[in-house]
């Protein structure tokens, strides 16, 4: 089996792809409230060249597949896709990133699909703070899929954007969700793509800051081990049904093992979330190129790969903070 390494001796066995940059909900964060400028319907990948891609990753050893957004349940008939995905030999894991509103419907389906996770977007319990920082009054129906996601018995992780002055107080109370349901919660440091909806928060906060909020409240969190490759830096605390995470995103601790790769929905890859993609896939497959030719592509891509982020930032591949690139477009 080949394996597809980069030039830092890192293997690459994961992919994220975004299969819509539009979303229901309007996350301050991610996106202005009038949205962005949407990838014209023509320009996304086809499902059909998504499979085949991932068939080619597959034959270089990627072996877990995350679907994201955007909101990836928005896209018609997307739940048909993740089938054809799970059935690719040497796929082994199938993993989806959603808010949660229109989620529900298909949870039957992941759960014959054998989805390994879910992981919710869910940054306040509170309905009003919901509506301000989605734009959208539909916090219930996101706790309703919560709920019967956990019944399915699909892994669920909880994932938090902690924003400093809006919703860091509820650091604590979000953690609670991991005392009474089997799920894990994870805060996530605030990114600088919001789509040009605002500047980072001047009360930007760190993993340090998170970490300190829990340990006070929860003396007896400990340190777990977690996967070589993980992003979160993972705690238990004891009584718990699940465990606590913290992805220091912005921070960028973990790249060091990264073993992702992710692509765009109009089939831009990249090899670091704080890159400008470094090929656009969907044009080589549609300008005749064989599986060995996109193989090669990837392998090149793959080969001048950045260190890390801040290697990312130096050498002027990063977007500045006031860019209008959003989360949406590039794979949550």
């Amino acid at each position: 089996m080949e394996k597809l390494i980069d030039n830092h001796g890192r293997f690459i066995e994961y992919i994220r792809i975004a299969v819509t940059d539009r979303c229901n909900l309007r996350c301050y964060y991610c996106m202005p409230e009038e949205g962005i400028e949407y990838v014209p319907r023509e320009h996304l990948l086809h499902y059909e060249e998504i499979e085949r891609l991932v068939r080619v990753l597959a034959q270089m050893g990627v072996r877990k597949v995350r679907f994201t957004g955007g909101e990836p349940f928005i896209r018609r008939d997307v739940i048909h896709l993740m089938e054809s995905i799970a059935a690719i030999p040497g796929i082994e894991a199938l993993h989806i990133t959603t808010n949660g509103t229109v989620t529900r419907p298909f949870i039957p389906q992941l759960t014959n699909l054998g989805v390994k996770g879910i992981n919710l977007s869910l940054d306040t319990l509170d309905p009003q703070r919901f509506k301000e920082i989605t734009r959208r009054d539909v916090l219930q129906d996101v706790l309703v899929t919560l709920d019967e996601l956990v019944d399915a018995g699909i892994p669920v992780k909880v994932n938090m954007v902690v924003l400093g002055g809006i919703n860091e107080d509820e650091i604590t109370t979000m953690a609670r969700l991991a005392e009474s349901r089997p799920v894990d919660v994870r805060y996530i440091e605030e990114m600088p793509f919001n789509g040009g909806g605002h500047e980072q928060q001047l009360t930007w906060r760190d993993h340090r800051y998170i970490l300190g909020q829990l340990t006070s409240a929860f003396p007896e969190i400990k340190p777990v081990k977690a996967e070589k490759s993980a992003t979160a830096l993972s705690y238990a605390i004891p009584g718990f049904q699940g465990k606590i995470g913290i992805i220091p995103a912005y921070t960028r601790t973990f790249c060091g093992s990264c073993n992702r790769i992710r692509l765009t929905p109009e089939g831009v890859l990249k090899t670091c979330l704080y890159d400008r993609g470094t090929f656009n896939i969907r044009d080589i497959m549609r300008s005749g190129a064989t599986d060995e030719q996109l193989k090669a592509s990837i392998r090149d891509a793959v080969a001048h790969r950045a260190k890390d982020g801040f290697e990312a930032e130096k050498q002027g591949l990063q977007f500045p903070l006031s860019s209008r690139e959003s989360m949406s477009t590039i794979g949550g």
